[in-house]
């Protein structure tokens, strides 16, 4: 797509086929089985959600806050459009056109540091600077739960996010604790009650042990996680809200995953010395239906499953906890991936794609993230890949979580764990990824997503045919299994020049590839839900708008 981005307002047209790309859905939960107790913590929980959306634009960038009070404020057709498409991005930037700008007067793209540091900041100044702090300022410095700036005398110094976003985050300490209050559950109430503590002193470690043991039918995640907005060094992580209530049945079935992660972790594709004894007993598995989402949680393409949380001292000790959205994921396949699948894929290979593999992949996948290099050793050093790879991590990661899960359920297959059918989850892998694919190759997933794709198709497995797609099925599992080596023994070995070499050469949009991508242009690109059964528990205060 053309459209002019760059010092000018984007035309009401050009908003149209932007925000088209984005498919309308209403996210509709039963809540009929909640007790009256969680019913009430329900509204007062996406009250507190609705909140973090205020304090993740300013992560985003410092400057988002003028610029939606400023668009609010244009009532013409026009306006209304670009502050439409400002909320669905949290911010000026279209995340799924390489972060350009679709609003005149902002960055012409996202700037690498967000809003966590200041907009003229070298990675060779934080540097210089962290390296001279002493060793707990230079922990917080590059800590996930602080924000860089300066001072008024110019010079860099760290501030907490609890002291930063104070009265807000206050705020959600009181509506937890409001929470907390009114369920009947002791594992919920002990959660909100240790989350609304963590809120206001930034120590995260006892209420993400705290969530790791929740088990309730409301199944919440509240806090600061991720840190792929933070592109200069991966340390920052942004606020975010899911609101879900937990599919019984579902979970029930997919507990057969979490039995078998040390199973998987023995038989890993890479050195023996490499695999970790002790991992994967404690690390549960949700299936949830998604009631609200908000701060990072709900930017721009939405998530289907994440892998939870980041703090290695918790992963070390608990796991980690893999909760899937069903309900998102149901949503996505139907607008996005079958239409996709029909423009793609050899005719003959059309009828392979499911629903079924798609949801069973994805469980893979953020089951892929608690298994492998976790605590790893360089030059003597004790250290974790993520601070090896630094900026790097978060693409090597997500394609690392992907083939490790087609790895998985081949291996699950051999075995007879589950029913074989490995023709619908690589053929429907494949589709899948043209979906990645479109969201751009500025993002961890995107760029990920390219470096599978070039790499099995460099290795014959994924073969295209008169514009047309199919998978040899006779080379897809060594390709695999291949794959999942290079990948694991970067991290483990904690190889930034490798992993560099790797993204430069693969991840890229080849001829072939973007041409199947040209394709399905007119296919919408993820969707844009309606939190419908949200506002009708807990209806939007004016003021929140």
């Amino acid at each position: 797509m053309t459209m002019n981005l760059y010092g000018a307002d984007a035309t009401l047209a050009e908003l149209k086929t932007m925000s088209a790309r984005f498919a309308p859905v209403e996210l509709r939960v039963d809540v009929s089985h909640l007790s009256a107790g969680d019913r009430a913590a329900l509204a007062k929980l996406i009250e507190a959600a609705r909140i973090l959306n205020r304090i993740f634009l300013e992560q985003l960038w410092s400057g988002n806050p003028l610029a939606e009070q400023q668009l609010r404020g244009d009532h013409s057709e026009a306006g209304k459009a670009r502050l439409e498409y400002f909320l669905l991005n949290k911010g000026p930037w279209s995340e799924i056109d390489d972060h350009k700008a679709f609003i005149a007067g902002v960055p012409a793209r996202k700037p690498a540091g967000a809003g966590f540091y200041p907009a003229n900041l070298t990675k060779a100044e934080f540097e210089t600077w962290a390296h001279a702090l002493p060793p707990a300022d230079k922990a917080k410095a590059e800590g996930f739960f602080s924000i860089v700036g300066r001072g008024p005398d110019g010079k860099l110094r760290a501030w907490s996010y609890s002291q930063i976003w104070s009265k807000p985050l206050g705020e959600c300490a009181s509506l937890l604790r409001e929470a907390a209050g009114l369920t009947e559950n002791a594992s919920l109430k002990h959660f909100l009650q240790a989350r609304a503590a963590a809120l206001l002193n930034d120590d995260y470690y006892a209420s993400d042990v705290a969530w790791m043991d929740l088990d309730a039918p409301l199944d919440i995640t509240f806090g600061p996680y991720e840190t792929y907005n933070d592109e200069l060094f991966g340390y920052k992580a942004a606020y975010e809200a899911y609101i879900n209530i937990r599919d019984e049945a579902e979970t029930a079935k997919l507990k057969f995953f979490g039995d078998h992660m040390q199973e998987m972790e023995n038989n890993l594709p890479m050195e023996a010395k490499y695999r970790n004894p002790k991992i994967g007993a404690l690390a549960p598995i949700r299936v949830v239906n998604q009631v609200f989402a908000s701060g990072d949680a709900d930017h721009g393409v939405k998530t289907a499953a994440y892998n939870l949380p980041n703090d290695e001292r918790v992963v070390r000790e608990k796991g980690s906890k893999r909760v899937m959205l069903r309900n998102v994921q149901e949503a996505k396949f139907r607008t996005t991936l079958t239409p996709i699948s029909k423009s793609v894929l050899a005719q003959s290979a059309q009828g392979a794609v499911s629903f079924e593999a798609f949801f069973t992949h994805i469980l893979a996948h953020e089951m892929s993230h608690g298994i492998g290099p976790q605590q790893i050793t360089v030059a003597g050093r004790k250290t974790t890949p993520r601070q090896e790879l630094k900026e790097l991590y978060s693409a090597i990661e997500e394609a690392k979580a992907d083939v490790l899960g087609l790895f998985m359920l081949q291996h699950f297959y051999d075995r007879g764990y589950l029913k074989n059918d490995e023709k619908a989850l690589h053929t429907t892998y494949l589709a899948s990824s043209f979906r990645t694919l479109r969201f751009g190759l500025h993002e961890a997933h995107g760029k990920g997503m390219a470096l599978q794709f070039n790499y099995l198709t460099d290795k014959g497995a994924f073969v295209a045919r008169n514009g047309v797609w199919e998978v040899d099925e006779a080379k897809m599992r060594g390709a695999v299994r291949d794959l999942a080596h290079d990948l694991l023994t970067l991290e483990a070995t904690g190889d930034y020049a490798g992993a560099k070499k790797m993204l430069d050469t693969l991840g890229v949009l080849r001829p072939e590839m973007s041409a199947s991508i040209a394709k399905v242009s007119g296919v919408p690109v993820d969707i844009n839900p309606a939190f419908v059964t949200a506002d009708q528990i807990a209806p939007e205060k004016a003021a929140q708008r």
